[in-house]
């Protein structure tokens, strides 16, 4: 049983969106208003996430963001993972923005 909850992206409660996938990824396409720190860059980056708000973590499907999540809510965060990640957010038509010029999508 996992030690932390799972939310579906029609679902989401209020809270930061911490989007967790590498650079390339987020370029291409993302949540606007995000907060992104890439999975291997977290434990340095920590001290930027404010511990007393609430932590959507979202990565592509789901995976990565499964075990950031249950890694913050061994630090004392308050994080759920975002079921289906950026795959079921494209899917449910929510927006998202690039910053590479291009039309934003998700890789």
């Amino acid at each position: 049983m996992a030690d932390f909850e799972s939310v579906r992206v029609d679902a989401l409660p209020a809270g930061t969106l911490l989007d967790v996938r590498e650079d390339y990824e987020w370029e291409a396409g993302h949540a606007d208003g995000a907060v992104h720190i890439p999975m291997d860059q977290l434990p340095a980056r920590l001290g930027e996430l404010d511990p007393d708000e609430d932590l959507l973590v979202i990565c592509r499907t789901g995976g990565r963001s499964a075990r950031v999540t249950s890694w913050l809510v061994a630090q004392g965060y308050s994080a759920m993972n975002v079921a289906g990640g950026m795959d079921a957010w494209l899917e449910s038509g929510r927006p998202l923005v690039s910053e590479n010029g291009q039309q934003p999508t998700v890789l």
